[in-house]
């Protein structure tokens, strides 16, 4: 469970847009990234949310949270466990911990940045079907809503879920998440059977998670339109390929 689906979904945690984020946008240095590692081994996750708050006060943006401070103290937890240095019990409670601290600042509930363009795009997310990684859609969800997308995860679908759903619904966009390695054929199945269900003959489908990132090249033998390293990535990348979709059916004219 920790390799398949804590770890991977904390290293892809979210850079979440921040409406009203600082003209003079402010980095988490080094040195405290460093020192907030050790605290998830002996913090418990409201001292660890204090901390958090305390740095969102100074002017610090939420991206910065996860990209400078959450995902190098999971990857710092998980050296210590391949080194040795660390137990089995304090890697899971260390990575409970910082899973606590990104459901809190979650709930905290930033003002969503959208566009009227956004606000008429839908997407959906969903795991590879008997893949136990359910937080990696349940990000994606969060970070496209904020985003001003429509957006829904089904955190246990069956395949006979992704594509009844598809069928009756017209998705921009549909991204598929793999945390454990399997055939790229099975994938590629599944994905042209999404296409063909599809209501939305240009529907855009990305792939993601630790079995994509530790092979890029899976993107093109299971004929998806792309990857992202994190939700954030996800979403530029989804918008640029839908405006670039837009651009070529207009010259289609």
């Amino acid at each position: 469970m920790i390799e398949g689906e804590i770890f991977p979904a904390i290293l892809s945690a979210p850079n979440i847009r921040c409406a009203k984020a600082p003209a003079a946008v402010r980095s988490i240095s080094r040195e405290h990234a460093l020192d907030f590692a050790k605290l998830p081994l002996e913090v418990e996750p409201e001292g660890l949310i204090k901390e958090v708050k305390a740095l969102l006060d100074t002017g610090i943006p939420v991206n910065a949270v996860y990209d400078e401070l959450l995902a190098p103290a999971a990857r710092s937890l998980g050296q210590m466990w391949e080194d040795d240095s660390c137990d089995f019990v304090d890697v899971t409670m260390g990575l409970w911990r910082l899973q606590e601290v990104m459901r809190e600042i979650s709930a905290w509930g930033f003002e969503p940045s959208a566009t009227p363009e956004n606000q008429k795009r839908k997407a959906a997310f969903f795991p590879m079907p008997g893949d136990q990684h359910f937080m990696g859609p349940q990000m994606l969800e969060d970070v496209f809503t904020r985003a001003g997308w429509n957006a829904l995860a089904m955190t246990q679908a069956r395949r006979t879920d992704i594509i009844g759903l598809l069928s009756m619904e017209s998705f921009n966009l549909v991204a598929l998440t793999l945390s454990r390695d399997c055939p790229s054929a099975a994938v590629r199945n599944i994905i042209d059977a999404m296409r063909l269900a599809s209501r939305n003959p240009d529907v855009v489908i990305l792939v993601g998670g630790r079995m994509i990132n530790h092979n890029p090249a899976v993107v093109a033998e299971v004929g998806a339109d792309g990857t992202g390293a994190d939700a954030r990535a996800a979403l530029d990348l989804a918008e640029r390929l839908l405006k670039s979709a837009k651009v070529h059916a207009h010259l289609k004219r």
